[in-house]
């Protein structure tokens, strides 16, 4: 028997901001991921995001298997742009004194 090599389209998509998500969902990558590290069978997975058919978590968690370095760099790129938005976010708007000015504003709309 010789062996067969099949041409599996993986059913993800880059969309305009550069995230990628599973084709004709908005669930992402790092969502089907994130599950799948954290111990959950592409059934639960399908289960919780009833949106992505079974198939495509199989083809996804696959192809993340067998891609796993461009995968987990992908992943740590998103996380690294997630930390600096954060960091932007509270330099704009520190937490510092929140509740304070929040009461002291509600307070000025009361009275």
């Amino acid at each position: 028997m010789t062996p067969v090599e099949a041409i599996v389209r993986v059913p993800v998509h880059t969309d305009a901001d550069g995230v990628v998500r599973v084709s004709g969902t908005r669930v992402t990558l790092e969502t089907i991921v994130g599950a799948f590290d954290a111990g959950a069978t592409p059934e639960e997975i399908a289960q919780q995001y009833s949106s992505v058919p079974l198939k495509d978590i199989y083809a996804v968690i696959a192809y993340c298997l067998q891609h796993e370095p461009e995968v987990r760099a992908y992943l740590q790129h998103g996380e690294q742009l997630a930390v600096a938005v954060r960091r932007e976010a509270e330099r704009r708007c520190p937490a510092a004194g929140i509740r304070e000015r929040l009461l002291a504003r509600r307070g000025s709309t009361l009275g």
